[in-house]
């Protein structure tokens, strides 16, 4: 899930004390997306390429007509990018979501990291949260602009 932001910013809580966790350095970008990121087990390196080369080049910008006609490139934008296991849940059975479509975790932290390698490979800069933390991301979506993309119904 793609969300166009003016800003966004991400940072780690402690599990035992519930305060900012001093390990990891927080994450803060200006105008560029906030990626919130769901990997099945299907996912691999066509995906992959598909979402980043997609995300690299989408125009959804505004240029000086206030038409989308700019990408994040145009704009000189970042990225940040969350993995966020809960994209899967389904809740259309009793009161507590079921998560089974997830990704197994070392699958998913793979598949994470090596989109966020190929999007450097765009030229773009990204900023990551920690995979599997519990995280406190804030954003300010910039339209509102938000876009998801399912790479199970491109048939890749």
């Amino acid at each position: 899930m793609l969300q166009k932001v003016s800003d966004g910013s991400v940072d780690v809580v402690d599990e035992l004390t519930g305060e900012r966790d001093p390990t990891f350095e927080p994450q803060r970008i200006g105008v560029g997306y906030v990626l919130l990121v769901g990997v099945e087990d299907s996912d691999g390196a066509r995906q992959i390429a598909w979402l980043a080369h997609k995300i690299s080049n989408l125009r959804v910008f505004e240029d000086d007509n206030g038409k989308m006609n700019r990408s994040i490139h145009d704009v000189n934008g970042s990225i940040l990018s969350i993995s966020q296991f809960t994209l899967y849940a389904d809740a259309r059975k009793g009161n507590r979501p079921s998560f089974v479509k997830a990704g197994a975790p070392d699958h998913a932290d793979r598949i994470w990291r090596q989109f966020n390698e190929a999007l450097r490979a765009e030229g773009l800069v990204v900023k990551e949260g920690r995979f599997g933390a519990h995280m406190r991301v804030n954003l300010t979506n910039d339209g509102p602009v938000t876009i998801i993309f399912d790479t199970d119904e491109l048939g890749i």
